[in-house]
C-alpha cells in the first residue's frame, strides 16, 4: 500500500469528508468572510466639534460663579458652629461667649495621636465619674509644614481628629455638645466639651 503525504486526502475520503459536513449544522454561525460581506458604502458621520460659550468679559475681572472642583469640605470650626446644639440653650450661649469657666481641662500639644487618644479618653470618663458638666481640652491650632508637598495635608491633625474621638463610644456616650473655645480659653485652639449629667 503506497502511503500518502501528511495534510492529502485521497478522493475517497473526499467525498466522504464532504458528505458528512453537509449534515453538520454550526452551533455558532460564523461571521462572513470578508470578501463574502456585501460591499456597501459605509458613509462615517462626520464628528461633532463641542462648542463653548463664552460670555464677555474684561482683562482683570474676577470671575463670577464657583469654580469646578472648588467645592471643598467645612472646616471642623464651620461643622461645629452649624451642629445642632444638644443642650440648654442659655447655658450653651454662655459657654460659647466665655462666661463659663471650665471645670478642668488637658492640653494635648505635642503628643502624636497614639498618646493623645487613651490620655484623652481617661480624661473625659474620669471627669464625667467626678460630676463634673464643663472641661476644655486643648488641642492648638496645628503648625505648618515646613514642605507641603503636592497633596494638601490639613494643619493640625489633633485639632480634626479630637471632635470624631468625642462623638466615637466610649466618649460620645458622655459628651453632650462640643463647641470651639471662647478666645479667652484658646480660642480655636481648644473645645469646650459639655459633658452629660453622670445617672
Amino acid at each position: 500500500m503506497a502511503r500518502r503525504k501528511p495534510g492529502k486526502l485521497s478522493e475517497e475520503d473526499r467525498q466522504i469528508w464532504s458528505a458528512v459536513a453537509k449534515t453538520i449544522t454550526s452551533a455558532r454561525p460564523e461571521k462572513p468572510r470578508e470578501e463574502e460581506r456585501p460591499t456597501e458604502p459605509v458613509h462615517a458621520k462626520p464628528k461633532r466639534k463641542q462648542s463653548f460659550e463664552v460670555s464677555d468679559f474684561r482683562i482683570g475681572e474676577t470671575a463670577t460663579g464657583p469654580l469646578p472642583g472648588s467645592h471643598l469640605a467645612p472646616s471642623v470650626s464651620d461643622r461645629l458652629a452649624h451642629a445642632p446644639v444638644r443642650m440648654d440653650h442659655s447655658t450653651h450661649k454662655k459657654m460659647v461667649r466665655g462666661k463659663m469657666k471650665p471645670e478642668a481641662r488637658i492640653d494635648l500639644h505635642g503628643m502624636t495621636l497614639a498618646q493623645a487618644h487613651p490620655a484623652l479618653t481617661r480624661f473625659i470618663l474620669d471627669a464625667y465619674d467626678d460630676g463634673l458638666r464643663l472641661v476644655l481640652v486643648i488641642t492648638g491650632k496645628g503648625k505648618d509644614r515646613d514642605d507641603p508637598g503636592p497633596i494638601p495635608i490639613r494643619r493640625g491633625v489633633l485639632k480634626h481628629q479630637v471632635p470624631n474621638w468625642l462623638h466615637m463610644p466610649p466618649l460620645g456616650m458622655v459628651v453632650l455638645d462640643i463647641r470651639e473655645a471662647h478666645i479667652r480659653h484658646g480660642g480655636t485652639g481648644a473645645y469646650y466639651v459639655y459633658l452629660r449629667r453622670p445617672r
